[in-house]
């Protein structure tokens, strides 16, 4: 590569190895799978599917996802290590376009970690790329806690990695604590100060501590780089990373100031948007950018006012754009399969005649107790419909009776791998109550560490969307379920993450083995 593209920008998507480190974020194989073929679909250049040395599930996920690739380039994370090189280069070589992104922690208060000296640990550069460009034509090489690395050691250890035959120089904000002027400025004397510069990507990898993670990474396109690493939803370690939906639509919106071309496909981004919540059980802030579920909705009537005479007063960018209607869905109990099927694809979302069947069966279910279907419900129900892999557990039926004159009570019927069961149990509330008897019908050692419920749409009719997380020996599961019956949607939330719980006991290797990540960046 000869010359870094002047209007194109690489995304470099990371949601499946830093969105993933996330606490209580952790994904199954098969939804690590469909993850990596949605961000594929979606246009991504590149997709970091993992941490192959961290554990056996890992490198397996790294492994399959690589083999099933097509188009994106396949990337795995090492540390400067060489065992950490080999294992990421056996999981991603049989990839059409395999990476590998090594990385050392470089500031002082990382240096101080392993005990390296400045020259040892430019030493420990030199022979780690190599290895890694020896394996592999496409190798990035991270300089962790870049923006608090001294400059000129910073651009020292940088031209060692280029000249051992790195690719990529990707600069992380890794503690999120630069500001966009200091992002921008530091790409740039990066660019002018280093030999061979011009022969290498410049990226950039921004944490949000402080809020700016967007705003840094679009300040040093502006300078100069060209790969934006980012997550869906901005999902990741403490405050979350660059969002990918928040850097497409900016470039995609202000091509004015910065014309650059990303290559994804934005209608596809709200479905990817809302299946990565599903599958992290990070539900979406309402006010977050692009795919909140308040960034199209206006309250106030001057707004209101204004959108109805040109939806441009108040709108930079349209619903459609990132694959919503701005109107409610003009479906309901009398609709067929064929317009459903319809209204998915105009939602960006493409699914067989099995999934469109199962999604048909609880849409008619839906459109049977709402009187207004959107187009957020139908999102909800094809990310409830595809939440769980398990069906070791089972609601049949619940009941529950609530109300002012004693404690809740809960009637369930289960059933447990294949035989039904059921219970009567009493608590503090309907959820209580439901939660007591699912734990009285399969006992277990799992503690709630999370409940949350927000609703899809408005009105009393709203269904509600509930997330659970679960803590058991180490493991931590999420679960998610949408209903307009908020106790039978947190009901089926908590036997989801106890499903996923399950199939992590029963299978080896699946464990989430809690290992240290303090040194990726």
């Amino acid at each position: 590569m000869t010359d870094q593209p002047k209007d194109r920008v690489f995304i470099f998507d990371t949601t499946l190895r830093d969105g993933e480190q996330s606490p209580g974020a952790t994904m199954t194989h098969s939804e690590k799978l469909e993850i990596a073929e949605l961000l594929e679909d979606m246009g991504v250049d590149i997709i970091e599917a993992g941490f192959p040395i961290a554990s056996e599930g890992d490198f397996k996920a790294v492994s399959e996802i690589a083999q099933r690739s097509k188009e994106a380039v396949i990337c795995g994370l090492a540390r400067a290590q060489i065992p950490d090189i080999d294992r990421c280069w056996e999981a991603v070589k049989h990839a059409a376009r395999p990476r590998i992104h090594t990385f050392i922690g470089t500031s002082p208060l990382h240096r101080a970690i392993p005990n390296l000296t400045m020259d040892e640990m430019a030493d420990r550069i030199h022979e780690t790329v190599t290895h890694a460009r020896n394996l592999c034509d496409n190798v990035q090489w991270s300089p962790m806690d870049a923006t608090r690395t001294e400059f000129d050691y910073l651009c020292r250890t940088i031209e060692i990695a280029i000249k051992a035959g790195a690719t990529t120089i990707n600069i992380p904000d890794t503690v999120g604590y630069t500001a966009p002027r200091e992002s921008a400025e530091l790409i740039r004397r990066l660019i002018e100060t280093i030999p061979g510069a011009d022969e290498v990507i410049f990226a950039t990898h921004c944490h949000n501590d402080l809020g700016m993670a967007t705003a840094n990474s679009l300040a040093a396109v502006e300078a100069g780089a060209r790969q934006i690493e980012c997550t869906i939803n901005g999902l990741g370690e403490r405050a979350g990373n660059t969002a990918l939906e928040e850097v497409v639509m900016a470039l995609k919106t202000r091509g004015d100031i910065m014309p650059f071309d990303t290559g994804v496909d934005t209608r596809k981004i709200m479905h990817i948007s809302r299946r990565v919540a599903t599958v992290s059980g990070f539900a979406v802030q309402f006010n977050k950018a692009i795919v909140g579920k308040n960034a199209f909705a206006h309250e106030s009537g001057i707004h209101q006012d204004g959108m109805l005479k040109n939806a441009e007063t108040f709108e930079i960018m349209r619903p459609e754009d990132v694959g919503l209607s701005g109107t409610s869905l003009p479906l309901g109990k009398h609709s067929g399969r064929a317009a459903l099927r319809a209204k998915l694809k105009d939602l960006g979302v493409d699914v067989g005649d099995n999934q469109l069947k199962d999604i048909f069966v609880r849409f008619k279910e839906l459109a049977d107790r709402k009187k207004e279907v959107f187009d957020e419900d139908i999102l909800a129900l094809v990310t409830a419909t595809m939440a769980g892999d398990a069906d070791h557990l089972e609601i049949v039926s619940l009941k529950v009776v609530c109300g002012t004159g004693g404690p809740a009570e809960a009637i369930l019927e289960m059933e447990v791998g294949g035989q039904e069961t059921s219970a009567d149990e009493y608590g503090d509330g309907p959820v209580d109550a439901t939660f007591k008897a699912i734990r009285k019908v399969y006992p277990n050692k799992a503690r709630l560490q999370l409940y949350q419920v927000n609703a899809v749409t408005e009105g009393t009719d709203a269904q509600a969307t509930v997330s659970v997380r679960l803590e058991e020996d180490g493991n931590i599961a999420t679960g998610q379920s949408a209903d307009t019956d908020t106790v039978v949607a947190s009901a089926r939330a908590y036997v989801n993450a106890l499903n996923r719980l399950h199939v992590r006991r029963s299978k080896t290797g699946t464990d989430r083995k809690e290992i240290s990540y303090k040194d990726v960046s």
